[in-house]
């Protein structure tokens, strides 16, 4: 984990369409100290690993993209409080785009027991996903891996987007120029990286070596 000032990151995408409302920047954060079962990814587990990237430059690049919102995960966001809060602040110096966090905490655990920076990240945050993916509950749910996870509404920014059935916002699939597939999205059934690996013939690996998917 870093200081306040810089971040560990294990990916971005600048414009995804299945992790919360409209087409959102996605941040997702390098270390878990949760380690759930099942997680969909894994090498994005350890601490060690990822990049290194400075809070204002990254708000800076953010804060350009014609995203309408940011979206973080990870890893576990929670890890990296006190930075992530300190990036929506400048984020929110130039642009007021909506904030939606996944944790594998509680949010009654976060508020009570995370300490000031989570409690000053849970402040700026409009919209929760909260609760450790569990691989025996797994469900396709809007924006959740499995039924035992919550979406908090945190703020009335998004109250039209949580109308309509619970039900997953499905995959983004893409192609590089290079020819790598990756997907982006809530897998809709248990096991789906690893038979989405295998018909795309990708090659198994130690999971920090595997970035073709999240």
């Amino acid at each position: 984990m870093t200081g306040d000032g810089h971040l560990d990151i294990a990916d971005w995408h600048p414009a995804c369409r299945v992790l919360g409302p409209g087409t959102r920047y996605v941040l997702w954060v390098q270390g878990c100290p949760l380690s759930c079962a099942g997680c969909v990814s894994p090498q994005w587990i350890p601490f060690g690993g990822g990049r290194r990237v400075a809070v204002d430059d990254l708000a800076a690049t953010i804060a350009a993209t014609a995203a309408d919102g940011l979206t973080l995960s990870g890893g576990e966001p929670f890890a990296q409080a006190g930075a992530l809060a300190r990036l929506v602040s400048r984020i929110r110096a130039v642009r007021d785009l909506s904030v939606m966090c996944f944790t594998g905490y509680s949010l009654d655990h976060l508020a009570s027991r995370g300490g000031p920076a989570a409690v000053a990240l849970l402040s700026l945050v409009d919209i929760l996903v909260d609760g450790p993916y569990l691989a025996r509950r797994h469900a396709d749910l809007r924006w959740r891996g499995s039924a035992n996870q919550r979406v908090h509404q945190l703020t009335d920014r998004h109250a039209g987007d949580l109308v309509g059935p619970d039900v997953g916002a499905g995959l983004q699939i893409e192609v590089a120029v290079d020819g790598t597939v990756q997907w982006l999205g809530v897998p809709p059934v248990p096991g789906f990286r690893a038979e989405f690996e295998r018909a795309i013939g990708v090659i198994p690996q130690q999971p920090q070596g595997e970035e073709s998917t999240r």
